[in-house]
């Protein structure tokens, strides 16, 4: 299992009855979680909630505010800096479980500082920056104008270079395709695919469909002397094993190297871990 439990600027207070109690900086979010189907340890944490996501009956949610929060604010992950806000799909712009493959990307990276590092469905760049923070140069690829705009805000608030990026606003296995006629080669690749989306010209994603064609291909454009490949995943019934799997037969092939998989998690101070997904690794041996 790989446990994010390095932050300081956020903290999953308590979880339960199908809720998850977050403390963003010094904001309090209550945001549903699917998986949490046990009752919550502390109840009275939850009265002091900002904001509570609240689902309706009819698809989507709202939320709903106990005080006037701003616009957006800032958390912050050992020297890098992120604006966070509560969307109108509940999320917050940032996924701090991912801090703990952040962490291993840095440590491979520390060794070979200008490599060159591909990151698709890249949202608001957290990875982009940790990766870039560590000497890399980072291609950020996003469908989505307005969160790629995000991620370049992220990047002036971390005071990274901007020399060091690359953003680019398009359907991930059409730049990849590109990027293979081209002959540009990555010494790291990452990707956070969505279950379901729609790329930058309306190009329908549907993960079941789409992962395994998307992986091979990546794993054409890892350079002579690659340092990693990591596959996140999100959607129920995709386990750890499934990803490993498929890194297995797309890279280990052409690179051999290591693979490793488990569930992402999160601390929880109230006790236990929160499930967050599952990510496999891929690293050079």
């Amino acid at each position: 299992m790989y446990t994010a439990d390095r932050w300081t600027d956020f903290e999953v207070l308590d979880t339960g009855d199908g809720l998850k109690l977050e403390r963003w900086g010094n904001i309090r979010l209550s945001r549903p979680d699917p998986q949490v189907i046990w009752p919550k340890a502390q109840p009275g944490l939850w009265d002091e909630a900002d904001a509570v996501y609240e689902r309706s009956s009819r698809g989507g949610g709202a939320w709903v505010f106990h005080r006037k929060l701003p616009e957006r604010w800032t958390v912050r992950y050992g020297a890098l800096r992120f604006f966070v806000r509560p969307t109108g799909f509940k999320h917050t712009g940032l996924f701090p479980e991912q801090a703990v493959n952040w962490d291993w990307m840095q440590s491979l990276i520390a060794g070979r500082r200008g490599a060159r590092v591909l990151n698709l469905f890249a949202y608001t760049g957290g990875a982009s920056m940790a990766c870039a923070a560590a000497g890399a140069h980072v291609t950020h690829v996003d469908a989505a104008k307005g969160i790629t705009q995000w991620a370049k805000e992220n990047r002036e608030l971390s005071g990274l270079d901007e020399t060091s990026f690359r953003f680019i606003v398009e359907d991930a296995m059409a730049f990849v395709r590109r990027e293979a006629r081209r002959g540009n080669r990555y010494d790291g690749i990452l990707m956070d695919p969505p279950s379901y989306g729609r790329g930058s010209g309306g190009e329908v994603w549907k993960l079941e469909d789409e992962l395994y064609n998307l992986a091979d291909a990546c794993a054409t454009l890892l350079s002579g002397s690659p340092l990693f490949f990591l596959l996140n995943g999100y959607t129920t019934g995709f386990q750890p094993s499934v990803l490993r799997t498929i890194v297995e037969r797309t890279v280990v092939p052409r690179h051999a190297g290591r693979v490793d998989a488990g569930e992402v998690a999160l601390p929880v101070s109230s006790g236990g871990i929160l499930p967050c997904g599952a990510s496999a690794r891929w690293q050079a041996t």
